[in-house]
């Protein structure tokens, strides 16, 4: 049973891993989206700053937060506590 645990963990990070690295990258591309928006100007700029304000940016929101708990998840199914004080032999 244990060992079933730690390989549905460690699926669970490896999707915790990928679908952080892709919502990252989505938004880093929406940079370009503003930059291009930036360099059109105009009427054209707002509506693509608008498109990515409210359709772009809600689906990578939700995505973060879905692969966040996930990966909070994986660590628990882990066994592992990250951020707490441990005592350390000297």
């Amino acid at each position: 049973m244990k060992k079933a645990i730690e390989n549905i963990a460690a699926f669970c990070k490896k999707i915790f891993g990928y679908g952080i690295f892709v919502t990252l990258f989505a938004g880093g591309l929406t940079f370009f989206g503003y930059l291009v928006a930036f360099i059109i100007g105009g009427e054209t700029a707002g509506e693509i700053c608008t498109f990515i304000y409210k359709q772009i940016i809600p689906i990578i929101i939700y995505a973060t937060n879905i692969m966040i708990l996930l990966g909070i998840f994986a660590m628990y199914l882990a066994g592992e506590y990250a951020l707490t004080p441990e005592k350390k032999k000297k």
